[in-house]
């Protein structure tokens, strides 16, 4: 496992000791490799949250499926199944953007817990204990204000996610949302005490930039709902024309 990681967190590191060559401070150095990897995986986290989206309209079908064949596990799948063919929706979908994405982020958090593991330049034996802002050294632990804007964000995060999928309290998958809403915050919290203070900095800002993803993201998909609904509206209008230009024709 540790190689894995180590095959990601390597280039990122050699990223990470390029950007502090060009910008000369360890802790903007970590905003910014932060953003990147967050950008780079950007269309992976774009294609995970349609198929959220996707199976969250889906709940008021599969649940008068399950409704209907409670007692027929067989045909329970079979009908299961091609709900799903008839909707474009594959049950795999949802995982492999999330299994690409796992790597580069264990890597990129492998790294910022252990920087000189997977960094050698001689440049950045220095960088990794220097100061940003209050943060006297970010390779020690900041006691309170970066784990708590960790945590904090992470629970906004949560938060704002499950608005955009408009979950509900009889779903599973939504109650076990909702528990992790509260207790992964606190998790962070805690581990963002114990941890250097660049990783509870790269925390932070990568939760930041998802709460801004998401927002934008939910603005993008009231826009394609309302354009679907002028489209069907639309067809609706053109059909009802059409039956009644039949009628007005059998008249005659």
């Amino acid at each position: 496992m540790n190689f894995i990681i180590g095959l990601f967190a390597k280039p990122i590191g050699s990223l990470l000791a390029w950007i502090y060559g060009m910008v000369n401070n360890y802790g903007l150095s970590i905003i910014i490799l932060t953003l990147l990897v967050r950008l780079l995986i950007l269309p992976l986290y774009a294609k995970q949250i349609k198929y959220q989206s996707k199976m969250t309209d889906l709940q008021p079908k599969l649940k008068e499926i399950q409704e209907r064949y409670a007692n027929d596990r067989e045909t329970l799948g079979q009908k299961t199944m091609e709900l799903y063919r008839q909707e474009g929706v594959s049950p795999s979908s949802g995982c492999l953007p999330l299994l690409i994405q796992m790597p580069i982020i264990m890597g990129l958090f492998a790294l910022l817990r252990s920087p000189l593991t997977y960094m050698t330049a001689p440049q950045m034996i220095a960088a990794v204990h220097e100061s940003f802002l209050w943060v006297k050294d970010l390779c020690q632990p900041d006691s309170w204000i970066l784990p708590l804007i960790a945590g904090l964000s992470t629970y906004f995060t949560y938060t704002v996610g499950a608005m955009g999928q408009g979950a509900s309290g009889g779903d599973p998958t939504g109650a076990m949302n909702k528990m992790m809403q509260y207790f992964f915050p606190i998790f962070i919290f805690l581990m963002g005490r114990s941890f250097p203070a660049g990783l509870a900095l790269y925390w932070a800002i990568g939760n930041a930039f998802m709460i801004f993803q998401s927002f934008y993201m939910k603005k993008v998909r009231e826009k394609e709902s309302i354009r679907d609904e002028i489209i069907q509206e639309e067809k609706e209008n053109r059909r009802q024309a059409r039956e009644a230009a039949k009628k007005e024709a059998k008249k005659k």
